[in-house]
Formats: C-alpha cells, sequence, structure tokens
C-alpha cells in the first residue's frame, strides 16, 4: 500500500489556508474540517507546526479570543499574502493534478 502521509502533507498547507480563507477558526476545528473532506486522522501535532509555518511566513495571523466553550482559544485568519499564497498553490494544484491524471490515464 502507498504511504499518502507524506503526499497529503506536501497539500495541506494549501487546504489549510483554504479553511482560514472561509473565516477566523481555531486549530482543532481546523483538522474535524480537513478529516471530514478524508484527509485521516490528523494529530495536533501534525497541524500546529503547520500553522506556526504558515504564520512565520506571514500568510497568517493570530489572536486568543474568549470561548464559549471554556479557556481562550488561538484563532486563526488570512494575510493578503496568505491569499496570495493560497491562489498559488490553487494554480499549482490544477496543474499537478491534471498532469497525474493524465499519466496515470494515458494509454502508454
Amino acid at each position: 500500500m502507498y504511504d499518502d502521509i507524506q503526499l497529503k502533507r506536501g497539500i495541506l498547507d494549501g487546504c489549510v489556508l483554504k479553511i482560514i480563507s472561509r473565516q477566523e477558526t481555531y486549530g482543532y476545528e481546523i483538522i474535524n474540517i480537513l478529516e471530514r473532506y478524508g484527509f485521516g486522522n490528523l494529530s495536533e501535532g501534525t497541524m500546529y507546526p503547520i500553522l506556526k509555518r504558515l504564520q512565520n511566513k506571514g500568510y497568517i495571523t493570530s489572536e486568543f479570543k474568549k470561548s464559549s466553550l471554556g479557556p481562550k482559544r488561538k484563532y486563526y485568519s488570512i494575510t493578503d499574502d496568505g491569499k496570495k499564497q493560497l491562489n498559488d498553490f490553487k494554480v499549482l494544484w490544477r496543474s499537478v493534478s491534471s498532469n497525474v491524471n493524465s499519466l496515470l490515464e494515458g494509454s502508454e
């Protein structure tokens, strides 16, 4: 069986940016959304380094806000640079997925 963890890690940044671009959100909610889209069991140990990396690159910002369910949560928002990066990811993804699909479906 093909080990899909590395492949998924390569595309999670773009997917996380997409989720955050929809609305301000927090890490655990991002994990749940990705799991609903079939990304399997993601851990906080996978998600929070991604969020930290995206923040260090200036693609997202964070702010602690009060939660109705307990302690404050760190909420993430996308920046203008993050929106540009998301657009670049979409263009690259469409190209790569088209090329891979052509290769896999080809008759050679």
